[in-house]
Order: structure tokens, then sequence, then C-alpha cells
């Protein structure tokens, strides 16, 4: 429903109730990491109307972080290269991400030309699927270490997002993962295991991003064996990605009640949704993706205007200049990220495992357990080794492939070399919406 009559102070609260619904998983991805907050509600803002822009203002849509890049930035931060401290993860993260973005743009130059089925030929679920089980089984143990912070914080956190996730109505159904890290978080700050000087020491306006996070501080200082193999850790979580992309524009199309993978196209989604997380990550923030939290908004209130979401977008690009919010985010107790995150990395290999039941993947088929099989051995075998990836050099340059990225290669190779892909998409509505990374 598109209300030109709406009041503007109607209009406006529409907007911050966008926001509320995508706060919690948006800066939960930088919090979890230690990218920048500030540039992470800056970007996620930009990158909105820069999607809006791109689909001629037609689909309301948010981006926000994704959380399935996670993996790729712990893995990229676990380099030894950044052991000691001299050099800075984030930018060669960044230009990582930045090239998964471009992949964005690349397969929407596909659609475009050839159209969805036989792109995505190359990318069916029994390829998909078990790539996302493994991002989430290899980032489980990082949730448990930091609930035994304080397993009862972290257990009440994990309490709430069930309560609200099961039992919530309206707008509480939405935003569990807000609703609790607000609930922890609160009871923790009461026992006193909160330390809020940060916050007293924060000014109220400043810059969203600092210089040295940017990709572009690498310039005439960087390691190119270092930033190749974080290229090679970041371009293969695309794949799932751009599955997660798919599903979220059927999800809104299927929500609003117009068929936005024909028009504007899938191919202008994808390149917004793309550009978006490349320019993102280049300063610094987290990879963007399509919000399943705002979809519920728009369900919810039956209002699809387009503009309302973009305003959402300028509200979170105003609350990016100020320190002080994201010094209140950042002193979230350990164990209320513990207990958020274990949700949400078995709900990242649950979605996984929903993408392969939904496309009903038929593993009577020897080549579809092969390729499956492949891909979770060696994504979670080369991850929990002791070198944590494959090292190679090439020419005098070393090569560090992760466990994800090996596991992504074969994947996708197997499914093009071994007879029988009989994936066609467009064919199942449900399974073409299985793939959605939101609690």
């Amino acid at each position: 429903m598109t209300n030109n009559n709406r009041s503007t102070g109607k209009t406006l609260l529409l907007g911050f109730q966008h926001v509320f619904a995508m706060f919690g998983a948006t800066v939960l991805v930088p919090t979890l990491t230690g990218l920048s907050i500030s540039a992470t509600l800056m970007f996620a803002g930009l990158g909105t109307l820069l999607f809006h822009f791109i689909t001629k203002g037609k689909v309301p849509a948010f981006l926000g972080s994704s959380f399935a890049f996670l993996g790729g930035y712990f893995a990229v931060a676990a380099m030894p290269e950044f052991a000691e401290g001299t050099m800075n993860w984030v930018p060669y993260a960044g230009v990582g991400v930045a090239c998964a973005g471009l992949l964005y743009v690349l397969v929407s130059q596909l659609f475009r030309v050839f159209g969805a089925s036989k792109v995505m030929r190359f990318f069916p679920p029994v390829v998909t699927g078990p790539i996302i089980i493994a991002i989430g089984i290899t980032l489980a143990n990082s949730a448990v270490d930091n609930c035994a912070a304080n397993w009862w914080i972290a257990l009440l956190a994990v309490v709430i997002v069930i309560v609200f996730n099961i039992w919530g109505k309206g707008m509480l159904k939405i935003i569990p993962i807000l609703l609790g890290v607000i609930g922890s978080y609160a009871v923790a700050a009461i026992f006193g295991q909160v330390d809020f000087s940060k916050v007293a020491d924060a000014a109220w306006i400043g810059l969203p991003f600092h210089w040295s996070d940017t990709a572009f501080s690498l310039i005439g200082n960087c390691n190119g064996a270092v930033l190749l193999s974080a290229i090679i850790a970041m371009v293969p979580i695309a794949l799932a990605t751009m599955m997660e992309h798919i599903g979220d524009m059927c999800a809104i199309s299927s929500t609003v009640g117009q068929n936005f993978i024909e028009e504007p196209g899938l191919h202008r989604s994808l390149l917004g949704d793309g550009l978006a997380t490349t320019l993102a990550s280049l300063f610094g923030a987290p990879a963007n993706t399509t919000y399943g939290e705002n979809t519920g908004v728009l369900a919810l209130t039956k209002v699809y205007d387009p503009f309302v979401v973009r305003l959402a977008a300028i509200i979170a690009l105003l609350f990016s200049f100020s320190p002080k919010v994201a010094a209140l985010i950042s002193c979230m107790p350990t164990a209320t990220i513990g207990g958020v995150s274990l949700i949400l990395y078995g709900m990242i290999s649950a979605v996984g495992v929903r993408n392969i039941v939904e496309n009903q993947v038929d593993f009577t088929k020897s080549r579809n357990v092969i390729i499956a099989a492949l891909i979770m051995s060696l994504a979670l075998g080369i991850n929990f080794s002791a070198a944590g990836a494959i090292a190679f050099s090439i020419g005098g340059v070393k090569i560090s492939l992760s466990g994800l990225a090996v596991a992504s290669l074969v994947g996708v190779i197997l499914n093009a070399i071994l007879p029988g892909n009989d994936y066609e998409f467009g064919k199942n509505a449900q399974g073409d919406k299985s793939v959605n990374f939101k609690v």
C-alpha cells in the first residue's frame, strides 16, 4: 500500500519502525567482528539508498549487515600476519568483501543476458546448502567461548530470543535479537558487569569511520600475498549470500504482491546489493544484504511504500554520526554476544538444512551425496586443522585457501562436470525463498 496522503508524523514513525527492526541484527555484526559500528550504520543507510536508486525506487527493501560473512572476517583476522598487531586486518578483509560484491555485479549481468534458470544451474541447493551449513558450524566454537564469560547472562539472552521468536506478537516477534540483547545487557548492567566509562568519554558527534580501516589505506602499503589470501577467503561466501538475496527478493515480492524478480528485475536488485556491499567494505563496514526483518515489518504494517524504507535509511545515516551510540553498543557484555550468536550461528546452519530440504535435493543420487560430502568434509576439516588453511606458493607468492574457499570451489566444479544436474530455478516457490540468515 502506498499512501501519498499519509501525515508526516505517521511516515516518520513508520520509518523509525524499520530502523528498530534492523538495528539489533545490523549492529551485532560489527560487535562480533570489531568493525566500526558507526560505519556500519552509515553504509547500511547509504547502501539502502544506492539499492533503491538502481532498482528504480520500486523495491521496499532495507540493506543491513550480512551474517554470512562472519566466518570470512574471523578467518582473515586469524591470519598469522596480523598476530603481532603491526598490520590492520580490517582493510584486507574489506578488499576481499569488495571483490565478493563485484561477483554480484558479474552474476547480475549473467542474469540479464542469459536468464535466471541457466545461471542458477551452477549454484543449486546441493552446493549452496552444505556451504551454508559449514559456515554456521565453523563459527559455533567462538559463540561457546563468549558464553563462557557468564553462562547465566548468555542463557538469559538465549531464552529471550526464543520466547519472542516463538510466542511474540506483532513487532515483538520481528525483533527477537534486539530484545535478547537489550534484556541480557540490562541485567548484566544491573549486576555491575558493564563498564560504561567509554560511553561517558565518547563524543556526541563524530566521523563514522577511520581512514586506517578503509581499503584506501593500503595504497602504497599493502602485502600482496595477504591481500590475495583475504580475497580468496571472502569471495566464495558470495555463493551463499546471492542465494539469500534471491530468496529475500522472492519473499518481498510475495509480501507486497508484485513480481520484483521480473520488474525491476533480479539483475538490478543483485547489482544494487553487490555495489552496496562493495561500497561499504571499502570504508571498513560489513557486507550488506537485504533484510528479512524489514520484510516482516512490511507484512505487519501492510505499508509497502519504498519511500518509508528510504526514510529509515536516512535515519540510520544520521545515527552513524554519534560515537556515543557506538560506544553504548560496544560496551555490550561478552556473554550477551555469546548467547545471541549461539542461536545465530546455529540458525545459519539450520538455514542450509532448510535450503536442502525445501528444494527436495535427492540424496539417493550418488552425485549429490559426493558433492555435499566433499563440501562439508573439506570446509570443516581444513578449518579445524592445525594450519586452518591450505597454503601454497605461486611465483614466490604465498596463497592461503580457507576451508570454505576450497569447499566452494570443489562443489561448483563437481556440480558442473558430474552428470545429472536437474536443478531449475523458479520451479519451487518455497525453495526459492528458503535461504534467509535472519532469526
